[in-house]
């Protein structure tokens, strides 16, 4: 027969199926609509200002629970999405959003079993999305140019699937260093999100496949219109597309149906190519570029005119990055060796 311990299941599974158990993360939805998350411990207790329930309320039982107190307020209980879990992690750097980590994975055709290159980490939202997609057999290099980013990527990594994934290979340093470092032509995919990725086409064409994908996110279109050019100018890739999501939510109330008022516009642009092959002479493009495009450049080439604040990105201040990382990765590190003790007590 089966063997029915949860030791032995796949990365993450622990977390996602079967009853709640203590050590759980669930996210709570209050009468009002707002969303808390929160970590099940045997004897705790949640409160807001709306009520509250004791965690041994849930314990033990499925996932999908509908709490009503005396006072009869509503509680719903569930199991967060990984959508959920992103956007109220911590972070040190800004994320990459649900809505484009989506696109990255399908337009990027990220598939199981692949070796992806990745960078930068930031705060890890990106690594969750392509680990899933490659795996527990693929494989995923992220690369993070700061340490303090490195660990905060990391410990939400842990957080979510509970341990170390198989897949994830996670280095601090340079992204050209790191491709360098690997055998030509060994790479499937490569995902950049990152200031200046123009900066590391050479070292993306001598890793990339013949007929891998690159993808690159970028914030403004000052960027993108240089990426672009760059690209081009190498004689290594297919000529780019470009394009931009939108998420609007819909407000859902009787015969009050419509759009609501905010929404997620703009957060980055997505950008794709792929590797032709060595010696390849590019496909003539079916429209000549215009006399504005020539001689880009100028300004563009001076390095230290790219920076986070040129490009209006918000930057988090050192003090916040240093409470972010302590508190991200003692909370991982507890949360992870609680795991193993748990699975050494089921195998005895």
């Amino acid at each position: 027969m089966k063997d029915e311990k949860t030791t032995t299941a796949p990365i993450g599974q622990q977390t996602r199926r079967g009853p709640l158990r203590e050590g759980d993360r669930v996210q709570v939805r209050d009468p009002k609509g707002r969303f808390h998350q929160l970590i099940l411990v045997a004897g705790g207790r949640f409160q807001s200002t709306r009520g509250g329930f004791d965690h041994d309320d849930v314990i033990g039982r499925p996932d999908g629970q509908v709490i009503t107190t005396d006072e009869g307020r509503q509680f719903q209980v569930m199991r967060p999405l990984q959508v959920d879990y992103v956007m109220s992690m911590p972070r040190g750097a800004a994320v990459v959003y649900p809505k484009d980590a989506g696109v990255i994975t399908h337009m990027g055709d990220i598939y199981p079993g692949a070796t992806v290159v990745e960078a930068g980490a930031g705060s890890g939202a990106l690594s969750l999305a392509l680990l899933d997609a490659v795996g527990p057999c693929g494989h995923l290099i992220s690369v993070e140019r700061r340490q303090d980013f490195a660990d905060i990527a990391k410990a939400n990594v842990d957080l979510w699937f509970g341990a170390e994934h198989p897949a994830w290979d996670l280095r601090v340093g340079d992204v050209e260093a790191v491709l360098d470092s690997l055998d030509e032509g060994g790479v499937d995919r490569i995902v950049l999100d990152m200031l200046a990725p123009w900066e590391n086409l050479r070292a993306v064409a001598r890793a990339l496949v013949p007929g891998g994908v690159l993808v690159c996110y970028v914030a403004t279109v000052t960027q993108m219109s240089r990426l672009v050019e760059d690209l081009r100018a190498t004689g290594d890739f297919t000529d780019p597309v470009a394009w931009e999501d939108m998420r609007r939510q819909w407000h859902l109330d009787g015969l009050a149906v419509r759009p609501e008022h905010r929404m997620v516009a703009h957060t980055g642009f997505l950008l794709i190519a792929r590797r032709l092959a060595p010696g390849v002479v590019p496909q003539e493009r079916s429209t000549r570029p215009s006399k504005a495009s020539e001689g880009l450049g100028g300004q563009w080439d001076a390095e230290e005119g790219w920076s986070l604040d040129a490009v209006g990105q918000r930057i988090s201040s050192e003090k916040k990055i240093r409470k972010v990382r302590r508190d991200t990765v003692a909370q991982a590190d507890t949360w992870v060796a609680g795991r193993g003790e748990e699975g050494r007590d089921d195998e005895q």
